[in-house]
This record gives C-alpha cells, sequence and structure tokens, in this order.
C-alpha cells in the first residue's frame, strides 16, 4: 500500500487540491505543500505546467502562462521537491499532460517520482491502450499510481476497463468541461454522480472540475470517496499569496 491507498482506506471524505508548480511565484511550490499539509488536506495534485494545457481552463491556462515565464521545467520541480518527505506526508500525485514526461523520458520520470516520494500521476492526454501497452508496466515498477480520468459521456465499458486496470481512485470528471470552479451541482451532475456510484466499481471515485467550495464539495462527495478543488484554490492564490491557504481550506472543512 502506498500513501494513496492508505488515505483511501480512512473513513473520511477526502479533500484533494491542484495547484501550479511554480505559481504564483517559481518559488513557492514548497511553501504551497506544506501550509497544504498544515490546514488538515488529505491530498495534493502537483500542476506540471504545459505550453497546450487541453483540459484546463482559463484560471489553471493563465497560472500554467505564468509558471512557465516564472522559470518552472520539469528538471526544476523535481529539484524544488527533492525533500519534501522530510516534512510533508500526506499522498502527492503529479498532474500534467505526457509530452513534458515523454521528453524527459517515462522511465527516468518515473524512477525520479520514486525517488522523490511522488506516489501517483495524472494524465489526461495517455490514452488507457497507449498506457496498458507501452508504460503499465513502468508504472508499476516505480511503485506509481496512474489516474485515469472519466466524463459523463464515458461508455460503461471504458468504465469498467478503466476500472480492472487502475490503481489508486478514478478521476471523475464532473462536467463535459474544462477546469474550472463553479458554484453549484445542477441535476444533471447529480444523476451523473448517481449513475456511476450504482455501477458497484471497485476503485474508489473522486470527483474534480467544478467543486470551489463547501456546497460543493458536499454535494459531490455524498456518493464518492473525495472531491478535488483546483480554480478556486488557484484564484485564491493569485488574490492572496502563499499566506492565506489556511482560510480557503478551513472553509471548506
Amino acid at each position: 500500500m502506498n500513501r494513496i491507498h492508505k488515505k483511501l482506506a480512512e473513513d473520511k471524505k477526502l479533500l484533494s487540491i491542484y495547484f501550479t508548480a511554480g505559481y504564483p511565484a517559481l518559488t513557492d511550490t514548497f511553501k504551497v505543500l506544506e501550509a497544504l499539509e498544515e490546514s488538515g488536506v488529505d491530498m495534493v495534485e502537483i500542476g506540471l505546467p504545459f505550453s497546450d494545457p487541453l483540459a484546463d481552463g482559463p484560471t489553471i491556462q493563465e497560472s500554467s502562462t505564468q509558471a512557465l515565464r516564472n522559470g518552472m521545467t520539469t528538471a526544476v520541480l523535481f529539484d524544488q521537491i527533492k525533500d519534501i518527505r522530510k516534512t510533508v506526508s500526506i499522498p502527492l500525485l503529479i498532474m500534467g499532460y505526457f509530452n513534458p514526461m515523454l521528453q524527459y523520458g517515462v522511465e527516468a520520470f518515473c524512477a525520479k517520482c520514486q525517488e522523490i516520494g511522488i506516489d501517483g500521476l495524472i494524465i489526461p492526454d495517455l490514452p488507457v491502450q497507449e498506457y496498458t501497452e507501452h508504460y503499465k508496466e513502468i508504472f508499476e515498477q516505480y511503485g506509481l499510481s496512474n489516474v485515469f480520468l472519466i466524463t459523463p459521456q464515458t461508455s460503461e465499458d471504458r468504465i469498467d476497463e478503466i476500472d480492472s486496470i487502475s490503481n489508486g481512485f478514478i478521476y471523475m470528471v464532473s462536467s463535459a468541461s474544462t477546469t474550472g470552479a463553479k458554484n453549484s451541482i445542477g441535476e444533471e451532475q447529480q444523476r451523473y454522480f448517481d449513475r456511476i456510484a450504482g455501477l458497484g466499481l471497485k476503485t474508489p471515485q473522486i470527483v474534480g472540475f467544478g467543486i470551489s467550495n463547501k456546497e460543493t464539495f458536499e454535494k459531490a462527495t455524498k456518493t464518492t470517496k473525495g472531491a478535488i478543488i483546483g480554480s478556486a484554490f488557484v484564484k485564491h492564490l493569485t488574490a492572496h499569496g502563499v499566506d492565506q491557504i489556511d482560510s480557503f481550506i478551513k472553509a471548506i472543512r
């Protein structure tokens, strides 16, 4: 069991936070991670910025653009968090697109993740078949959970396939859209949550996209193991900086 499995086994609804590495300032990555753990977050997704973020809405796109301007790269991120396990014990995942990982070298990337203490990867543009044929053994060799995304449009056959190969949790995209904070959960989303809950999947689901406050967190987690907040947290960082992270998390919990 890695840290993700241990966290999923806890009898609570999990709050996961996404932020963009190297934002607002290049040197903020380590500070954000430490502040999130101190504030009681269960899991963190470290966003590896990329120039063409297909699944991201304007808030995260802008933070990625700024992080790249600040000088963030894969190598810089690894250097910044090489000692993160001296102070941070919660599960950490890297969320990013496949191109930077391919450029770095997939096995080298996975080996570095294991060395640092990263528990999993979320790669929205890595197809399931490509993963199973070429990369599954590498991820498993280095103890990494690969987290797949499903959407309201994902077929039950594909969901079953993802469930069968998942080693961690399924990232349940709340709606057919890019990332972005929303203030409520609609009836259509609720029907989708109920439908997925009725499938009896073995892999826990954590909801992302559109979760922004206490109300949306609680509604999204009625039928799931947890929820991920990204854009709303990045907006908070933009407005208030690293020093007021605790107030954002306390408003959710």
